[in-house]
């Protein structure tokens, strides 16, 4: 059971759930999650995997990752250098609400469709 709480533990919630809600709410961190979620990806293969994503604001995701602890970054000292990026543990802990997401989005699409139809029909 989940225990009562008083809005301002509520509030002081979301304050701290902030944060992880801007990462994973971006374009990108969710599909770069589930890219990684069978293991280690080079740079170019997460690339390929999502598509139609810049290298530029993969970089930029990838670091801003690694900054929150969600994935590892592992250079071997190879000619060219190799980079592989793989999942933490805190970022395999992120998967199960990300598929958890994804289910209730596939289960619920014919529900949010007609109820967007229905918005714009009203609103038009």
């Amino acid at each position: 059971m989940i225990p009562h709480l008083s809005n301002d533990d509520l509030l002081g919630g979301c304050e701290a759930v902030r944060p992880i809600l801007v990462r994973i709410g971006d374009k990108w961190s969710v599909l770069i999650v589930m890219a990684l979620r069978e293991g280690p990806r080079r740079f170019n293969q997460i690339r390929r995997d999502i598509g139609s994503i810049s290298q530029r604001m993969l970089t930029l995701t990838l670091r801003g990752m690694e900054r929150d602890g969600l994935i590892s970054r592992k250079v071997y000292p190879t000619t060219p250098p190799r980079v592989e990026y793989a999942l933490t543990e805190l970022g395999h802990s992120l998967r199960g609400p990300v598929e958890a997401l994804g289910a209730w989005a596939i289960a619920n699409e014919a529900e949010i469709v007609s109820a967007q139809t229905r918005y714009d029909a009203e609103n038009a």
